[in-house]
């Protein structure tokens, strides 16, 4: 008896089982829209009512997208998370690349240099702040570093001009190693007979690179550009803990005003209509990337 045969007789399961099956799922289906969906279209709703704790709540329609057009505030945060996002995510995508080409191949060691690269992922965001505080601090190891190398010896948390490539640093050493693994899985279902065929024919490693290897590697890259992307919009924890936003403002970013407004001033409808704004700039982003690098090659 043929596969086709086989499949084709497969006895396909009656409607009582389909649902005894969605009984036994629906708790988890329930919490999880719950959970998931629930707080993002209330915030949806807040975004357009004057909300605090404590006072009485009215709708004010686009007034608080109108205060957000105007506030100055809000485009500096906006610009410091855009410079964030396009310093860290090539960055993090190049490094992503380079670390799982190093390890693909097998060679003494290999599994414990993925576990190496990939340990950052799994660590604390606010252990990690601390350390790198102390590391960009005066007289800490970054600037003893730079002077060594002939380079002005600063903290690079105080300064309005450095702060912003530190916390890029930090976030290009915390999701390295998720890209990693995502690109070393992919790099694995590259036929190697192409490879080893390209090598015969002369191709040198660029070519078999440009050639074979990346265009395979296109669907995970679009998929990495599109969550490193949303994560450096939301970035928050290591601005907290290392900068506070500070100094002068110049590394506030837009979560972080979304928390002062929320949690500092308690007005939950601006804070509201800060994360309608960066929900709807994300999902923005998120389609130009798919026109442009996320299209069937």
């Amino acid at each position: 008896m043929s596969v086709g045969t086989l499949v084709s007789t497969r006895r396909r399961p009656s409607w009582r089982e389909a649902r005894i099956a969605l009984l036994f799922v629906l708790p988890c289906l329930v919490l999880f829209v719950l959970f998931r969906f629930g707080p993002t279209l209330a915030g949806g709703v807040l975004a357009f009512t004057d909300y605090t704790i404590g006072a009485d709540t009215s709708f004010v329609g686009l007034e608080n997208l109108r205060r957000l057009s105007e506030d100055p505030l809000f485009w500096r945060a906006l610009r410091t998370t855009l410079t964030i996002a396009v310093l860290a995510v090539p960055l993090s995508i190049g490094i992503s690349l380079g670390m799982a080409l190093l390890v693909r191949r097998a060679f003494r060691g290999h599994r414990l240099f993925r576990s190496i690269f990939f340990l950052p992922v799994i660590t604390s965001l606010v252990l990690a702040g601390i350390v790198f505080s102390w590391i960009f601090s005066s007289g800490g190891p970054w600037s003893s570093i730079m002077g060594w190398l002939g380079l002005p010896d600063q903290a690079w948390l105080s300064d309005t001009t450095l702060v912003i490539p530190a916390i890029v640093i930090v976030a290009v050493w915390g999701r390295f190693g998720f890209g990693m693994l995502i690109l070393l899985a992919r790099l694995q279902d590259v036929p190697r007979e192409l490879e080893e065929a390209a090598l015969a024919d002369g191709a040198n490693a660029w070519q078999r690179f440009r050639y074979i290897v990346l265009p395979e590697l296109y669907p995970a890259l679009f998929f990495l550009v599109v969550i490193e992307t949303t994560f450096t919009f939301q970035i928050f924890d290591t601005v907290y803990v290392m900068t506070s936003g500070g100094p002068a403002n110049s590394s506030y970013v837009l979560v972080f005003q979304l928390y002062d407004q929320a949690f500092r001033y308690f007005d939950f409808g601006y804070a509201s209509a800060i994360g309608l704004a960066l929900f709807v700039m994300t999902f923005i982003v998120a389609m130009i990337q798919r026109m442009t690098i996320g299209r069937e090659r």
